[in-house]
């Protein structure tokens, strides 16, 4: 007898998700089921009908939507949240009901009424990835839609989603505006329409010694933090930017995946005391230089090569800076040369994450305060050497968390505008389970940077350890969002959420992408095996503890309660 033949066909998949759900019910379970079925019944199915989709299936918290056009499916999915956006206004914070959306293109199987493959497991990814409100569409479905709707997109970059063979670049669909897209025929789509937006791409090294690299980096990361700082301009995150490093990226390209207008290009030349740096601002629309100049001098000029830069930035983009930004301006790191130079080389090192780096991280990092013990920003990683040690099995450091609490501390007299300060110094507090203080420093340093992706991410890491799960996933979403290339790190965090908040598919999801990208990640693979148990995925939570012990013996029941 012949096998019956798989039904397959080509579909828009709109997988819509509960922002809070678990928190709503723990809240008002009658209430807020009801709220839902009413929500459903009266605008969320009738809106799936008017624009052609057929329920699938809705869960607790979630629905799938199949609809046999992408524009429609988009269109839909606009509408519905700028409706939700309409209904929320007129209700107590409390009744509000919030959704994610995630939609793609793909090949289906039908079974019955249900559908599965590819195609429905990406747009779930896609999903779990969307900002609170918002909607997060794969490169197939902006494919379709790019100039055929009246609204913008914001190119997100390629990322890897779990149990997904290829890497899937994804776009978020723009809500508070009608310019059409800016993510294709004008590659410098502004992160933010009412500001101008930079990229600062690691300088090059020109120097012949490859291991003055650390200085051409800190220029660059310099650049980005002192540019951040201005109030009306929208700066790509370290991160984002750094991922370019190493590669010669045509700048349309980078404009597109970071969602900028301009790109600041550079090099740096270091021979002994001489230095020559080449700076060139382009436009991405049309790749022309906005501003190009180079500097030659002694490397006692540095400070003041850097504020030319800025001051250059400042006139070219025509910006406007506030008395806060001038003040900000105006605060110099240190006035010591020496001093900036073994930061630099301390916090290279430091990036590196390993135990021998840590090591000579701390000892220049030493260094730079014995040549300036008034440099903030300097206290601020030798604070985390020691946390990194304690957290890491590395060696030195031996004086541990209180050695590291005293140090912060230091920062922050010396510099309490600083962000960074407050932010070092929540996290030290916050594995000493000082919760409380922890999240006072945490609010002190977003406010003063409240579009800094890193803050975001460590903040949710904050409210992960304090169990408030749900402003744990809405800050971990928010740094992805300001940082859409984020490190391992910060995707894990967002994952953890997702664990505590009982999505453990979310959780599987983006756990799995923090331990595809660096395997010995051995606190993702151990909540990465805890949330298998909770799916009954037993062996693979097996295999993850394998993995787990072989690549770091020592890390027992007790190291794992220690980190958090």
């Amino acid at each position: 007898m012949a096998e019956e033949r798989v039904q397959r066909r080509l579909a828009a998949i709109v997988v819509a998700d509960v922002v809070g759900y678990s928190r709503l019910m723990g809240e008002d379970e009658v209430g807020t089921l009801d709220r839902l079925k009413k929500l459903r019944a009266e605008f969320l199915h009738p809106k799936a009908e008017e624009y052609g989709g057929r329920i699938v299936k809705t869960t607790g918290d979630g629905t799938i939507i199949e609809f046999g056009s992408a524009v429609d499916a988009v269109s839909h999915a606009v509408d519905v949240q700028r409706g939700m956006s309409t209904r929320n206004a007129s209700l107590p914070d409390n009744h509000q009901i919030h959704l994610r959306l995630g939609i793609n293109v793909g090949d289906i199987i039908i079974d019955d009424d249900d559908i599965f493959g590819d195609g429905v497991n990406v747009a779930a990814r896609l999903e779990a990835l969307a900002e609170t409100g918002g909607i997060c569409i794969s490169d197939r479905v902006h494919d379709y839609v790019r100039g055929r709707l009246e609204i913008g997109f914001d190119d997100l970059g390629e990322q890897t989603v779990k149990n997904i063979a290829e890497p899937v670049r994804i776009f978020r669909v723009r809500l508070d505006d009608g310019e059409p897209d800016s993510s294709g025929d004008r590659p410098g789509a502004q992160a933010d329409a009412d500001k101008p937006s930079i990229a600062v791409l690691p300088f090059d090294n020109l120097s012949a010694d490859p291991e003055q690299e650390y200085f051409s980096d800190g220029m660059a990361e310099d650049l980005i933090t002192d540019l951040s700082k201005i109030s009306n301009l929208s700066v790509a995150a370290r991160n984002s930017s750094f991922s370019f490093k190493g590669q010669m990226p045509d700048v349309k390209e980078v404009a597109g995946k970071l969602g900028v207008a301009f790109v600041l290009e550079g090099s740096v030349r270091k021979m002994g005391d001489r230095l020559r740096i080449n700076a060139q601002l382009i436009d991405a629309a049309d790749g022309k230089h906005v501003w190009a100049e180079r500097y030659d001098g002694e490397m006692d000029e540095i400070f003041d090569f850097q504020d030319r830069i800025l001051s250059e930035i400042v006139s070219a983009l025509e910006l406007t800076l506030t008395p806060a930004d001038v003040a900000r301006a105006e605060r110099k790191r240190t006035d010591s040369v020496e001093a900036y130079d073994l930061f630099l080389k301390g916090r290279t090192r430091y990036f590196r994450y390993a135990p021998d780096d840590n090591l000579e991280a701390g000892r220049l990092l030493e260094q730079a305060i014995e040549a300036d013990p008034n440099f903030a920003e300097v206290y601020t990683y030798l604070a985390m050497c020691y946390v990194n040690a304690r957290c890491f099995l590395w060696p030195g450091f031996e004086k541990g968390l209180a050695r590291a609490e005293e140090i912060a501390r230091t920062a922050v007299e010396i510099a309490p505008e600083l962000a960074i300060v407050h932010l070092r110094l929540g996290w030290v507090e916050l594995f000493q389970r000082k919760h409380d203080a922890a999240r006072v420093n945490f609010e002190r340093a977003l406010s003063l940077e409240p579009e800094n992706a890193e803050l975001h991410a460590y903040f949710g890491e904050a409210m992960n350890f304090s169990g408030e799960f749900e402003l744990a996933n809405e800050h971990a979403a928010t740094a992805l969002r300001l940082d859409p290339l984020s490190p391992p790190s910060w995707v894990f965090i967002h994952g953890r959420s997702f664990y505590h908040l009982g999505q453990y598919d979310k959780a599987a999801s983006m756990i799995g992408q923090a331990v595809e990208r660096v395997p010995a990640f051995t606190f993702a693979r151990l909540f990465l095996a805890c949330t298998y148990v909770e799916m009954d995925r037993l062996d693979e939570a097996k295999e993850q503890i394998r993995h787990l012990v072989e690549n770091e013996p020592r890390y027992t029941v007790e190291v794992a309660d220690r980190a958090g």
